[in-house]
């Protein structure tokens, strides 16, 4: 029987020289830590490696050895550049193959589009053992092997693979959240949030400051899978809040 108490971990290797050296901005974290929250596990570690074998395949085996997942984005096109494949089969120690179904796959989505091409066909190559994830949008699938799931380095894309896999892989309890604000120095209220986190156990209270309207102030964020215990602690800031003569605003500002 799975223990519900467990929590389950996720990590996320963005590969790409592009990201690292500020062309493209990285919008896929968000997305895969939003949908990871959904499926009960939680991404623990981002890491951006750049294309190059050796830093792909030492972040691969460390990342997937220390987390229940792990997920890769970018490096799975088409062109010379797109190298995540062959570091990945490096990284399980086995070979790289053309998939069959891949490849019957990239014919149907490819025959009124130019046909499929010796760089198309690319696509088609998964680590030897590797299973396929869907991809609606643009035919050429993700790749699942072991506990490692590559996908696309385009959000959209990424976003379809993703709901391919909604349902499919095993994780505990979705994290839930909420939101107290205060026009309130950090410094004022350090010791309230410790001691309401340490007499709420099952939570975690993040505090995020900022500075509007020429006042400081800042949002505490409140996570726990239990219900009860993250309406307790909202109750509880409040309260303390309050009791230091600062305005508890519920959602945050």
């Amino acid at each position: 029987m799975t223990d519900p108490t467990r929590i389950w971990k996720a990590a996320l290797l963005v590969i790409g020289d592009e990201i690292l050296s500020g062309r493209t901005q990285d919008k896929n974290v968000a997305q895969v830590a939003t949908w990871l929250n959904v499926q009960g596990i939680r991404l623990s570690e981002v890491r951006v490696v750049a294309d190059d074998t050796k830093a792909i395949v030492a972040a691969v085996n460390a990342l997937r050895t220390a987390n229940d997942y792990l997920f890769t984005t970018g490096g799975i096109g088409p062109t010379h550049d797109d190298i995540t494949v062959d570091a990945v089969a490096e990284a399980f120690g086995v070979g790289v193959v053309i998939h069959p179904e891949a490849r019957a796959i990239l014919e149907r989505y490819y025959e009124t589009r130019g046909g499929l091409n010796e760089a198309r066909l690319r696509m088609a190559r998964v680590p030897d053992g590797a299973e396929l994830i869907p991809n609606r949008m643009s035919g050429a699938p993700g790749i699942r092997i072991g506990n490692v799931f590559l996908m696309a380095g385009v959000p959209s894309i990424t976003a379809g693979m993703l709901d391919a896999l909604t349902g499919t892989l095993e994780g505990g309890l979705p994290v839930l959240s909420a939101t107290i604000g205060s026009w309130a120095i950090e410094s004022e209220v350090a010791d309230l949030l410790r001691e309401t986190e340490r007499e709420h156990e099952g939570c975690a209270i993040g505090s995020y400051p900022f500075f509007r309207e020429g006042r400081v102030g800042a949002n505490f964020v409140v996570r726990s899978t239990d219900e009860a215990v993250l309406e307790a602690v909202c109750q509880a800031l409040t309260i303390g809040l309050n009791a230091l003569g600062r305005e508890a605003v519920a959602g945050g500002i």
